[in-house]
């Protein structure tokens, strides 16, 4: 079971914030997801290409077509109606985009940032490429360690997101990763941040409510 953090949501999130800047992330907690999408927007420069690695936080904040409507350039690989070329394509440009924005799977209370992808383009450009990235976790992924990362994924990012795209993979049925073998998975790439990569500019939000899978 996932060990419980009996804290507010405030004081998990500025206790998480703490962390992260001690492994030398840029960090910040905010209250809410108003307050975040006002700071993302004001770090976002209004000409800059921006990337939106698969991220039902980022979805859920709506930043795709707010961004949009004040004219930068999106490159979300997962927006409806592109071709299978056109999501690839998109893809490969989130890995020199002017600016990143995805989430996380879990973030321990140690400022590790834990991920599990399926293609990896999530994590590839989360680690370098961009010129800014911007990760952004509502307090639901906080835990307190790597064995609780591994545990929350396992029986709630990984199940989750296997339903929301669709895929025919057991965890969709029982709820529980089974370490399958199935063409359709989705778990195939692992990633800990456990310091702020060197050649990165990275600011990790918490949100103080719970955002995404």
């Amino acid at each position: 079971m996932i060990e419980m953090i009996t804290k507010t949501p405030e004081e998990m999130g500025e206790a998480a914030v703490e962390a992260l800047k001690s492994n030398r992330f840029e960090a910040a907690y905010v209250p809410g997801g108003h307050e975040a999408v006002r700071q993302i927007l004001s770090m976002i420069p209004e000409g800059a290409v921006v990337g939106i690695g698969g991220s039902k936080t980022i979805e859920s904040l709506g930043l795709s077509e707010l961004l949009k409507d004040r004219g930068n350039t999106v490159l979300w690989h997962n927006e409806p109606g592109l071709t299978p070329e056109q999501s690839a394509a998109y893809r490969h440009g989130q890995l020199s985009c002017d600016v990143f924005l995805t989430s996380a799977n879990a973030i321990t209370m140690k400022g590790e940032i834990v991920n599990r992808d399926g293609v990896g383009n999530r994590v590839a450009a989360m680690i370098f490429g961009p010129k800014k990235v911007i990760i952004v976790a509502g307090v639901n992924k906080l835990v307190e360690n790597l064995d609780a990362a591994e545990v929350r994924i396992k029986t709630i990012a990984a199940p989750l997101n296997n339903k929301r795209l669709n895929r025919p993979n057991p965890c969709v049925k029982t709820g529980v990763c089974t370490d399958c073998s199935s063409p359709t998975r989705i778990c195939n790439v692992t990633t800990i941040l456990n310091k702020k990569p060197s050649l990165t500019d990275m600011t990790v939000l918490i949100v103080g409510e719970e955002l995404g899978f």
